[in-house]
C-alpha cells in the first residue's frame, strides 16, 4: 500500500490497481475526519467526493488537464493528492492550507474561489483559451452543493455545448444545497436519479451534452470508468454522480445541514466541542423576524441557500412555514424577489452574508433602488469581526452599498438600536433600508432608542474634540474618549447610525471644534468618513479618517489589523497631542 507521506503529486497514484485506490481512499477519508474535528471546516461536501476526487486525479492528468473546483471548499483531497498531504497528515501543519483552492499554495489550484456557481464560467473561459491556442487539454468543471442552481451557473451550462469542443461537468449530486434543495432544477435531478440516467426528460441532453449518469457515485470502478468515457471528447459532456453528502462519517450522513460546516467536534459523538452559549446577532434577528411573521403574515423573511447563517434551523423554519423563503444559492433572483414582493404589498426582508450580497449589486440599485421600493436587506459579517477567509471578506459593504441613491443605510450599535433599525426598516413604505449587523461582542443600551435614523446620537457631550463612532466602532470610540479624560480631554462621541447620508446640523456644530476623527468598520475609500470629511473641508477643523485598508486579507487576527490600521484606542486618543 501506499505510504501517504510519499503522495507527492497525482503521478503517484496512477500505478495502484481499483481495490489500492479503494484503501486509499478510506484512509484520505480517516485522516480528513481527525483534521476536521480538530479544526472544523466544510465536513460533508470534502467526505461524498474523496471518490470522486481520487477518480478524477487517476484518469485525469492535472495540472495539463483543468480542474476547476466550483465553491471549491470540497476540495481537501484534491490537495491531499496534489503536495499537500502534509497539511492533513501533521497537526501542526493543519494552518498551512486554506480552506479554498489557492494558487500561491499549487499550480493544481486554478482559481482563489469562495463562492457558488463560478466553475463552469470559469473552465469556459478556459476551454475558449485552449482553443484559441492550440491545446488540447481536457477542461473539467466540478460543481455540486446545488451550485447548478445559481445563475451564473445556468448561464455558462447554456453556452458551454456551442464551443464544440472538449468540455466535461462533472454534477455531483448529493440531493443537498447547504440546507435542502430548492428549485424545480433539483425535481429534475431526482427524476434522472430515479430512472437511472434514463428518463426521455433530460435537461442536458437538450441543452447539446453527452450524458453519463454513475449512479454509485461512491464506487471508484463506476467513477473511473464513467470519467474514462469522458476524457479527451472533442464536444461537450456531463457527468452525473449521485452521491451520498456525508460519506462514511454517520453523524454528518444523518446530520447533513448540521455538517455542511461546522466547528471543532467529537469525532465519536459528532458533539461541538467548542459551544459558545453566549448571545448571537443570528439567534437575536431570527427570534425578532419569527415574531414579527408570526404576528402580521405581510412580513417575509428570504435568504438565499443560508438559513443557518442567519438563525433558522429546521425547526424555525417549519414554525415561519411560507413567509421563510429559501430562494436557493441564488443572490440575485433573492434580491429581485424583494423588489416584486414590497411591489406586491408585502414587507420583505433578505438576509444575507455580506459577502454575497456583492453578488446581486445590480439588482440592489437597479430593481430595487432605481424603482425606490421599500424592501430591507439585512446583512451579516459584515465587519473586520467577520469571516476571515479572502473570499468571504465582508468590510466591503459600506463603501459598495450606502452610495446607491434612494438606499438607506443604517449601522446600529446595540443590540437595541438594532432591533429598532430593523422594525423601522419593516414598517417604512417610502425607501429601501439595509441594515447591517453589528460585529463583534453584543453591546446593550438601556437608553430608549431615537427612532429618527436620519440624525446622528450625540452619547456624551464634549468640545473640542468629537469621535464619530459608526456600528460596533462606536465601543472603540468610546475607549478612546475614555483615555482622553485622563488626559484632561474631553471629547465629544457621537454615533452616527446612518452611513448614506449626512446629519448636517450636527456636523455644522462640529465645524468649531480643532479635531473630528471618524471610525467605520469597513474600507476607508468611499465609506463614510470620506462623506463627513468632504463635508466638513471648508471649515478649520481637521478631519481624521480611519477605517480599514481596501485591501483583500486572508486569514487575518482582526485584533492586529486593528492595530494595523490605526484602530485601537490608545492610537486613536494618540492623534490628540
Amino acid at each position: 500500500m501506499i505510504d501517504l507521506h510519499s503522495i507527492k503529486s497525482p503521478a503517484d497514484i496512477k500505478p495502484l490497481d481499483v481495490d489500492e485506490l479503494t484503501r486509499l481512499s478510506a484512509e484520505l477519508r480517516a485522516i480528513l475526519l481527525k483534521k476536521l474535528a480538530s479544526r472544523g471546516g466544510h465536513v460533508g461536501p470534502n467526505l461524498g467526493v474523496v471518490e470522486a476526487t481520487v477518480a478524477l486525479h487517476y484518469v485525469f492528468n492535472a495540472p495539463a488537464d483543468k480542474i476547476v473546483f466550483d465553491v471549491s471548499h470540497q476540495s481537501y483531497v484534491h490537495k491531499m493528492l496534489t503536495g499537500r498531504i502534509d497539511a492533513f497528515l501533521d497537526p501542526d501543519r493543519y494552518g498551512d492550507v486554506t480552506g479554498y483552492t489557492c494558487p500561491e499554495e499549487s499550480d493544481y489550484d486554478l482559481f482563489e474561489v469562495g463562492h457558488t456557481s463560478t466553475s463552469i464560467a470559469l473552465a469556459t473561459g478556459l476551454a475558449e483559451a485552449r482553443d484559441l491556442t492550440g491545446g488540447k487539454e481536457n477542461v473539467v468543471a466540478f460543481i455540486g452543493d446545488a451550485s447548478l442552481g445559481g445563475g451564473e451557473a445556468l448561464e455558462a451550462l447554456n453556452y458551454v455545448p456551442t464551443l464544440k469542443s472538449n468540455f466535461i461537468v462533472v454534477l455531483n449530486d448529493n440531493q443537498m444545497s447547504i440546507a435542502e434543495n430548492h428549485g424545480s432544477l433539483f425535481e429534475h435531478l431526482e427524476e434522472l436519479r430515479r430512472t437511472n440516467g434514463q428518463s426521455d426528460n433530460n435537461l442536458f441532453k437538450a441543452l447539446g451534452y453527452d450524458y453519463i449518469y454513475v449512479r454509485e457515485g461512491n464506487d471508484l470502478k463506476s467513477l473511473i470508468r464513467a470519467f474514462e468515457a469522458a476524457k479527451d471528447r472533442d464536444h461537450a459532456v456531463l457527468v452525473h454522480l449521485n452521491t451520498m453528502k456525508g460519506e462514511g462519517y454517520p453523524m454528518a450522513e444523518a446530520n447533513k445541514e448540521r455538517f455542511h460546516y461546522t466547528g471543532p467536534f467529537d469525532l465519536h459523538t459528532g458533539v461541538a466541542t467548542a459551544t459558545d452559549d453566549s448571545e448571537d446577532y443570528t439567534d437575536i434577528f431570527a427570534r425578532h423576524m419569527l415574531g414579527r411573521m408570526q404576528a402580521d403574515r405581510k412580513i417575509v423573511t428570504i435568504t438565499a441557500g443560508t438559513p443557518g447563517a442567519i438563525g433558522f434551523p429546521p425547526a424555525r423554519r417549519a414554525l415561519a412555514g411560507r413567509n421563510f423563503i429559501d430562494a436557493g444559492i441564488c443572490e440575485q433572483a433573492a434580491t429581485a424577489y424583494v423588489a416584486g414582493l414590497a411591489k406586491g404589498g408585502c414587507r420583505p426582508v433578505f438576509a444575507v452574508m455580506a459577502t454575497f450580497i456583492q453578488r446581486a449589486y445590480d439588482q440592489l440599485s437597479h430593481d430595487i433602488s432605481i424603482n425606490n421600493l421599500p424592501g430591507v436587506i439585512v446583512d451579516f459579517a459584515g465587519s473586520v469581526w467577520g469571516i476571515p477567509d479572502v473570499t468571504h471578506l465582508g468590510f466591503f459593504d459600506i463603501a459598495m452599498v450606502s452610495n446607491i441613491p434612494n438606499i438607506v443605510f443604517l449601522a446600529p450599535a446595540t443590540a437595541e438600536e438594532y432591533l429598532a433599525s430593523i422594525d423601522w426598516a419593516i414598517d417604512n413604505l417610502e425607501h429601501p433600508v439595509f441594515v447591517r449587523t453589528p460585529g463583534g461582542e453584543i453591546r446593550h443600551s438601556d437608553k430608549p432608542v431615537n427612532t429618527d435614523f436620519f440624525t446622528y446620537d450625540v452619547v456624551r457631550e464634549g468640545s473640542g474634540v468629537a469621535i464619530i463612532g459608526a456600528g460596533a466602532f462606536l465601543s472603540i470610540a468610546e475607549a478612546a474618549a475614555d483615555l482622553m479624560r485622563e488626559r484632561g480631554i474631553n471629547a465629544t462621541v457621537i454615533n452616527p447610525r446612518i452611513l448614506s447620508s449626512l446629519d448636517t446640523r450636527c456636523l455644522d456644530a462640529l465645524k468649531s471644534y480643532g479635531t473630528v476623527i471618524t471610525l467605520e468598520d469597513g474600507i476607508i475609500d468611499g465609506g463614510f468618513g470620506q462623506k463627513v470629511a468632504a463635508y466638513l473641508g471648508d471649515s478649520p477643523v481637521k478631519v481624521h479618517v480611519l477605517g480599514l485598508k481596501k485591501e483583500f486579507i486572508d486569514r487575518y487576527d482582526a485584533d492586529k489589523v486593528l492595530e494595523d490600521n490605526g484602530l485601537t484606542p490608545r492610537q486613536i486618543a494618540d492623534l490628540i497631542g
